[in-house]
């Protein structure tokens, strides 16, 4: 359910288009509002997948043929957001180019070829970001919070009770990541597949140990992973609309790691949800997905539909709230 206390709207706004381009590690995404509803609620998306993560140097640097792709995918979004009439853009990359050792060449070649450019995120304000998204779905009645969400590249955990969470924090292991680095074939060896598990064990074990956990009142998680996994467990299809609720329990994912571990990216695509461009790196996703509820004690976690994009979009049309015509915030004492 959304939380509509910020979704008032002003008849002196102005219908202002709001353009936010997410090159990920996937995919590259364009997502257009409008600044009048008070809600990211789009009026026009565009998807492109030049699968930038299935494209690095060994040493995790964007190879040629990824900058190409990616040249091209940012440029197809920069027409389609004039084709849209954006008025604003905001743009960024993920994880994938972030954290690349040739990030600032990257960034510079992709301005240069399409004047577009790209920021980045840290971890933690992802996880700040997804978090309010979360937030403003769920509402207030959520209680206090823990939010989940698994990328390409990272690990993203938060937990609050107030619009924004009062820890945050990112892991490296988003499942593309660790699928390059831990694990050798499709399918892969049952020796690759401990020890990823173990990996994950212990990378989140030595994070959440300095972290205090307080019990949360609702678990939430985001991210095309966990809305793939909990399809694949029995949740509804993503056809079926965004308001229908979706849980991903970690007693139903666990048997399927099994499944997953014992047959190969072409074979998984053909269970329910799981699509053909992330059939490779799910085994990884549903192995975080399960220890780290397990770490947390967490059974189950609602799907949120939203997440980083409409976190940022929430994050802008919230702040400009236009003034009241008789009513003002003034300093005090008066001078």
């Amino acid at each position: 359910m959304i939380d509509s206390s910020f979704s008032q709207t002003a008849a002196s706004r102005q219908a202002v288009r709001l353009g936010v381009l997410d090159v990920g590690s996937n995919t590259v995404n364009l997502v257009v509002t409008t600044a009048d509803s008070g809600l990211p609620l789009p009026v026009h998306t565009w998807e492109g997948r030049p699968r930038l993560g299935q494209r690095l140097e060994p040493d995790g640097a964007i190879s040629e043929d990824g900058l190409r792709r990616m040249i091209t995918a940012v440029r197809r979004a920069a027409a389609d957001a004039e084709a849209a009439k954006v008025d604003r853009l905001f743009a960024y990359t993920t994880a994938v180019v972030r954290d690349a050792p040739n990030c600032d060449w990257v960034l510079d070649r992709v301005q240069e070829a399409t004047g577009i450019r790209l920021g980045t995120l840290s971890g933690v304000e992802d996880a700040q970001l997804t978090f309010l998204a979360a937030r403003r779905w769920l509402g207030w009645q959520a209680g206090p919070m823990l939010m989940l969400d698994i990328g390409g590249g990272c690990l993203e955990v938060a937990f609050g009770r107030d619009r924004l969470p009062e820890s945050a924090m990112s892991l490296p292991l988003g499942a593309g990541r660790l699928t390059r680095e831990l694990l050798d074939g499709d399918p892969p060896s049952a020796r690759s597949v401990r020890r990823l598990r173990r990996h994950v064990r212990e990378q989140f074990h030595q994070v959440a140990a300095r972290t205090s956990w307080e019990a949360p009142q609702t678990s939430v998680a985001a991210s095309k992973t966990f809305q793939q996994l909990a399809r694949l467990t029995g949740a509804a299809p993503l056809r079926q609309g965004p308001f229908v609720p979706r849980l991903l329990r970690a007693h139903a994912l666990k048997p399927w790691i099994r499944k997953l571990a014992g047959i190969p990216s072409e074979h998984r695509s053909r269970y329910p949800g799981i699509s053909e461009h992330r059939a490779r790196q799910i085994l990884a996703g549903a192995i975080v997905a399960y220890e780290v509820m397990r770490r947390l004690g967490v059974e189950s976690v609602w799907i949120c539909p939203w997440g980083l994009r409409e976190g940022i979009m929430l994050r802008e049309l919230e702040l400009r709230q236009p003034p009241l015509d008789n009513a003002s915030w003034v300093p005090w004492p008066p001078a």
